[in-house]
């Protein structure tokens, strides 16, 4: 077995751990046998962010739908419980008027089967059902598959650049994407500064590169030069991961929070091709920034001696190169375009959540693992498969096995090529 194929395992297997430490669902109290739950969707679409009550026996509870549109709570006896949906949560331009309803917001239900969720939906605009051709939702999936592969790739170019110069298989990488995210909501949110994104964008992406030149000037420079081993590195980044996370989750709360622009309506582009503005300027984004950061890590002096460092930092030092300034520089990158992409997956999810990062963190490491470890260009390649292989294939599967089945593809080319894409196959001995 190669040293590439046993980092691989050891990285897929950590993150399972890390999950299973900090990201893992809450267990139920004794008394919460009873659950309620359901789905917040307007002709078909999952509605993210909707504020929903449920009042009874217990007192109310309120909780916020997810990325899919989904909602749980529990509650302590069966009895007839009010389910409220908030209408001034819902975006703009989606009401829920009902001609045969007075309260279409508010439901009766009952819960009469422990740990069976009782469901209550809200499907706004049942009636308007329209069928798509298959070839046309494949374009449209392939084309959010690019966009999401971008994102994913400017942060996983990030996370394939430092573990090749500094061989730290980074945890807390999710946290960076977070916290690019958090920062742009601070800055430009409507309830706190709200400064135009234009400006609250930049500084994000700057505030991102300090936070990384303060994390190695503070934990990971000292380790390095103490020789501290790989595996102890892992183990600090995981706990700096949920450390960091729950901060997150201390300041900004458990819901979801939008920035501006993030309920746009999309437009027709090319044949049956959808976005919105936002999504285009994203992808411009995206692009840009990442033709920037090849140029100059092919052509520059400094992104030159980043490649030596990364194809071996013995002979870069030996050769005259300042490995800890390169070091340093790397950080400052990989933690500048993990906050950039942080603020695009926001306006991609939609919304902002303390975990945000967590969530696509197994798809980053899937990213630069089936590129190759440690090549930055390998990482931007596994991004974009992974990215459309989580789009497309929920055409086939349902939408919750989504990224299970990129791991699976991940698995599948490791095993006939375990040295990832563009990696080099290693010999050992």
């Amino acid at each position: 077995m190669s040293t590439v194929w046993r980092i691989a395992t050891m990285l897929l297997l950590a993150l399972g751990l890390a999950t299973l430490l900090g990201g893992g669902p809450a267990v139920a109290a004794e008394g919460d046998q009873f659950k309620i739950a359901g789905n917040v969707q307007n002709k078909g679409e999952a509605i993210e962010g909707v504020s929903i009550t449920v009042d009874g026996p217990g007192g109310p509870q309120t909780v916020v739908t997810g990325p899919r549109g989904q909602w749980q709570v529990s509650v302590p006896e069966s009895a007839e419980y009010t389910v409220t949906l908030d209408v001034d949560t819902l975006p703009e331009g989606i009401t829920l008027d009902d001609p045969e309803d007075d309260t279409p917001e508010t439901k009766e239900v009952t819960p009469n089967v422990p740990f069976a969720p009782k469901a209550v939906n809200f499907f706004i605009g049942e009636g308007e059902r329209e069928s798509t051709a298959f070839a046309s939702q494949l374009v449209q999936r392939l084309v959010q598959g690019i966009n999401f592969g971008l994102m994913l790739g400017l942060a996983s170019v990030g996370l394939s650049l430092v573990f090749g110069t500094t061989g730290i298989s980074n945890f807390a990488h999710g946290e960076m994407v977070t916290f690019g995210a958090v920062i742009a909501l601070w800055i430009g949110g409507t309830a706190f500064i709200g400064a135009s994104l234009w400006i609250a964008l930049p500084l994000a992406v700057l505030l991102s590169g300090l936070l990384g030149l303060a994390m190695d000037a503070v934990i990971w420079r000292p380790l390095r030069h103490r020789s501290v081993g790989v595996v102890q590195l892992m183990i600090v980044s995981i706990g700096l991961s949920l450390a960091i996370r729950y901060v997150f989750q201390y300041f900004i709360g458990g819901g979801t929070e939008q920035l501006p622009g993030s309920t746009a309506q999309k437009i027709d582009i090319i044949g049956p091709i959808r976005m919105t503005k936002v999504d285009i300027v994203s992808m411009v984004i995206a692009v840009v920034v990442i033709v920037a950061f090849a140029i100059w890590l092919t052509s520059s002096r400094l992104g030159k001696a980043t490649r030596a460092i990364s194809d071996n930092p013995g002979l870069a030092a030996a050769s005259g190169i300042d490995v800890d300034f390169v070091v340093r520089v790397v950080w400052i990158m990989a933690s500048a375009l993990a906050g950039l992409a942080g603020v695009l997956y926001a306006y991609y999810r939609p919304g902002i959540k303390w975990d945000m990062g967590t969530q696509v963190l197994l798809l980053m490491f899937a990213a630069v693992t089936l590129g190759g470890l440690g090549t930055a260009f390998g990482a931007l390649i596994g991004a974009l498969i992974i990215g459309i292989i989580v789009e497309t294939s929920s055409l086939f599967i349902p939408a919750d096995l989504r990224f299970a089945s990129a791991l699976a593809i991940l698995i599948i080319i490791l095993l006939v090529r375990p040295q990832g894409i563009l990696g080099r196959r290693e010999r050992i001995g």
